[in-house]
């Protein structure tokens, strides 16, 4: 489906159920209890808020109903080394405009080393999967070079990736990179759904911006995101920030 110039797989998801005991987790999110419906309109979207907010749980959730691994990666990824996604999944329903696409990953940058580890597993097993990403084991480089690798080589194809705090891997030049990596993912005819705190990452032209805000999922433009604002009123007023804070 084409909406306005953008490919969009997902159109988003709703939830059916009403909480019988909204003080159970994740109803304890007044953003999961106050969720309706949520549409995704545009190739990127990107899903920001404050620490505890919920944005990685309902990442977490809408990676599930797509039968990605809750820990991270494809479809074709099935372990687990610690049960603790929420049940949320089980109470959203996609709302699907095209399942045509190719490709689908779950970066989640928490659990991205059980990841790696799994890679290198299958690569035991048949002794190709490291050839999907460049060639070489995800645990011989950094952090931020795995991603690099992980998106450069894993991620090329068109399809639909879901990405929670990229930015904790990054550097700003790598960040850049990433800048760069979306664009060819959005020309090749991807969909994208990000959970930031970086400006940087934030910045893609035409992405919709929604904040988590008073428990509810508002849209903002980039420059009146908390996000930039906070970043750019540190750096505009650095000494007197420090100076507040460490007197």
């Amino acid at each position: 489906m084409n909406i306005n110039g953008q490919n969009i797989f997902l159109k988003g998801v709703r939830n059916e159920h009403i909480p019988q005991k909204p003080e159970d987790y994740p109803f304890t999110l007044p953003v999961v209890r106050n969720l309706i419906s949520l549409e995704f309109n545009r190739s990127v979207t990107y899903i920001v808020g404050e620490n505890g907010s919920g944005k990685s749980t309902l990442l977490e959730a809408i990676a599930t109903i797509l039968r990605l691994n809750p820990e991270g990666g494809s479809r074709n990824f099935n372990f687990k080394t610690c049960e603790t996604h929420s049940r949320l999944y089980e109470d959203l329903r996609p709302i699907r405009a095209d399942l045509s696409y190719r490709n689908a990953f779950f970066f989640r940058a928490e659990s991205f080393y059980n990841v790696a580890s799994e890679v290198d597993r299958l690569q035991m097993e048949d002794g190709r999967m490291l050839d999907s990403y460049g060639g070489r084991s995800l645990h011989e480089q950094s952090h931020g070079e795995s991603f690099i690798s992980l998106v450069m080589n894993r991620l090329r194809n068109r399809g639909l990736y879901i990405f929670d705090e990229p930015e904790a891997a990054l550097s700003y030049t790598s960040q850049l990179r990433f800048l760069v990596w979306m664009k060819d993912a959005v020309a090749a005819g991807s969909q994208v759904i990000i959970a930031t705190h970086s400006p940087v990452i934030l910045s893609f032209p035409d992405a919709e911006i929604l904040v988590i805000d008073d428990g509810r999922l508002i849209p903002t433009d980039y420059e009146d995101c908390y996000i930039y604002r906070d970043m750019l009123s540190f750096i505009m007023n650095r000494n007197m920030i420090i100076n507040e804070l460490l007197r």
